[in-house]
C-alpha cells in the first residue's frame, strides 16, 4: 500500500510537472514582425531596428514575448503585409510609407517637399505631440496600433541616367521611379520629371532596362540596393522625408501584460533610435556617399536651385493633398505645417537652411 502511495505521489508530481511546462509554454506570446531590408543591423535601418527589438524584448519580458523576423519582404508585398498586420495573421510590420498608404492613404500629408532643414529636426516633429496626433489618428482609423515612425534612411534624393540635375529644366523627359503614392507622383511631375510607379522588387531591373530613368531614395537605400551600378548621377536634392511607419495588431497588442507592453513600447523606441544612427552612420561611411560616388557624377543643390524646384513643387502637393482627402486631409496637413514651423522659429528667416524649407 505504502509503494501505491508513493508512485501516486511520483505520477502526480510528474503530471504538475507536464502541466506547469505546458503552461509555461502556452504562455509564451510570439510576435511575427515583418520588415523590408535583411535582417542585418549593419547593413540598413530596418535590421537595426529588427535586431535591437527582437533582443530587448525577449530579454526584458524573460521570453515570455517572443519575436521571429522576417526581413526582405519575405511575405509579400509591403501594401499586402501591412493587411495581414490589421488582420491578426502577423502580429507586427515596419512599413514603407508607399506600403502604408494601402490601410491610411492620409500618410501622404507627410509628403510636403523641403519642409525640414535638417534631419534632426524630423526626430523632433515625429517623437513630438505632431507624432503623437498621427499615431492617434491611424490607431483609430485603421484599428491597429503604432508603435512609432522610424527613419528610412534619411532625406530623399535624386539618380538617374540621362544627365546632372539643376533644375526642373533638367527634369524634362526623364522617367523617375516613385512609389505607388499620388504625392509622390505629383512632386515628381511638378518638378518637371515623368513619375512611374514601379514595385520596390523591380527597381534594380526597371533602371538596368531603361524602363525607368532614375528614381528617389535616401542614400543607406541607394547604396545597399547598388543603384549606382545602373546609374550615372546623383542629385542631393533632400526633397522629401518619408518615415517608417511601424503598427502592431490591435487584439495583439490587447493581450499583452502591462509589463510586456511597457517593454515592447520601450524596445521599439530604442530599435527606432538604433535605425536612426545606423542610417546616419552608412551615409558617413565607406558603404555610403563615398562609395555611391565612386561611380556617380554628385552634385548638391544649391539654395537658389532648391527654391527653384519648391516654388513649383509645394503648392502642388498642397493643393493635391487638399483636393483628395478633404477636411480630413487639411486639418492633417495643417497639424504638420504647424508642427514644421514651430520647430524652425528659432532659425534665421535668411540662415542657409531656409530654402529647404517649405515656409521659407
Amino acid at each position: 500500500m505504502q509503494a501505491v502511495k508513493q508512485m501516486l505521489v511520483v505520477v502526480m508530481i510528474a503530471t504538475f510537472a507536464v502541466v506547469g511546462i505546458s503552461s509555461t509554454a502556452m504562455a509564451v506570446k510570439t510576435i511575427k514582425l515583418h520588415h523590408l531590408n535583411k535582417d542585418d543591423p549593419f547593413d540598413n535601418p530596418t535590421g537595426a531596428m529588427a535586431t535591437v527589438f527582437k533582443s530587448l524584448v525577449e530579454a526584458g519580458t524573460n521570453g515570455s514575448v517572443m519575436v521571429q523576423t522576417f526581413p526582405s519582404g519575405q511575405l509579400g508585398k509591403d501594401k499586402d503585409v501591412v493587411q495581414q498586420v490589421k488582420a491578426g495573421v502577423i502580429q507586427s510590420g515596419i512599413h514603407s510609407v508607399g506600403g502604408f498608404a494601402s490601410a491610411y492613404p492620409l500618410i501622404g500629408v507627410l509628403d510636403v517637399p523641403f519642409a525640414f532643414p535638417n534631419i534632426s529636426k524630423t526626430y523632433e516633429v515625429f517623437d513630438g505631440p505632431f507624432g503623437k496626433q498621427l499615431a492617434a489618428d491611424i490607431d483609430k482609423k485603421t484599428g491597429m496600433h503604432t508603435l512609432g515612425f522610424g527613419d528610412s534612411g534619411g532625406f530623399f534624393h535624386l539618380t538617374n541616367s540621362k544627365r546632372p540635375i539643376h533644375s526642373p529644366a533638367d527634369m524634362e523627359g526623364v522617367k523617375i521611379r516613385t512609389m505607388g503614392l499620388d504625392t509622390h507622383k505629383a512632386i515628381i511631375t511638378a518638378m518637371g520629371g515623368q513619375p512611374a510607379a514601379i514595385s520596390w522588387s523591380e527597381v534594380y531591373t526597371a533602371l538596368q532596362t531603361g524602363v525607368a530613368d532614375g528614381q528617389m531614395n535616401p542614400i543607406p537605400i541607394i547604396a545597399f540596393a547598388k543603384f549606382q551600378e545602373v546609374q550615372k548621377y546623383l542629385t542631393l536634392s533632400g526633397h522629401i522625408f518619408a518615415p517608417y511607419v511601424w503598427v502592431m495588431n490591435e487584439d495583439f497588442w490587447n493581450s499583452l501584460s502591462d509589463s510586456e507592453k511597457s517593454v515592447v513600447e520601450y524596445a521599439a523606441k530604442s530599435a527606432i533610435v538604433a535605425g536612426r544612427g545606423m542610417g546616419r552612420v552608412i551615409e558617413a561611411s565607406d558603404r555610403g556617399l563615398k562609395e555611391l560616388s565612386k561611380n556617380l557624377e554628385v552634385n548638391t543643390l544649391t539654395a537658389a536651385e532648391k527654391e527653384e524646384f519648391r516654388k513649383v513643387a509645394v503648392p502642388a502637393v498642397k493643393k493635391l493633398i487638399v483636393e483628395k482627402f478633404g477636411a480630413d486631409g487639411e486639418e492633417l496637413l495643417n497639424a504638420f505645417l504647424a508642427a514644421v514651423q514651430i520647430r524652425f522659429r528659432t532659425a534665421p528667416r535668411h540662415s542657409p537652411a531656409s530654402p529647404g524649407s517649405a515656409f521659407a
